[in-house]
């Protein structure tokens, strides 16, 4: 079955910079796009940021929020998906999770991590 890990969250003071890890198992890696959502309290989940594949040319997209502080990667040959994250600041505070969209006999589902938690606060 489809499972992530996420790790690496904390707390952080403004201006400083976090890495998040997902580690991906269940599926063939290499082969899909993957994103990074967060979730702040009250909040509905958004998007931060998505990496396609290899065959796509590993291109990469990032909400207007993050962008120039944020960095998606990944690394197939460890079925690890990564977040950097520079600058931070305080509306960064929110829980992150991975998430990839497969097929499936019923059509396209999503499936998400657990989440970490990110804090941005002095």
């Amino acid at each position: 079955q489809v499972q992530f890990v996420e790790s690496g969250g904390g707390l952080v003071h403004p201006g400083g910079s976090l890495r998040l890890s997902c580690a991906a198992s269940g599926f063939t890696f290499s082969s899909y796009a993957m994103n990074w959502y967060r979730q702040a309290p009250g909040k509905e989940r958004e998007l931060v940021a998505s990496i396609t594949s290899a065959s796509a040319g590993y291109s990469t997209r990032y909400a207007d929020s993050v962008k120039g502080r944020f960095t998606i990667s990944r690394n197939n040959a460890k079925n690890m998906l990564y977040l950097q994250m520079n600058s931070l600041k305080p509306e960064d505070t929110a829980v992150y999770y991975c998430n990839v969209v497969l097929p499936s006999s019923t059509g396209l589902r999503g499936y998400w991590g657990q989440g970490t938690q990110v804090t941005v606060s002095s």
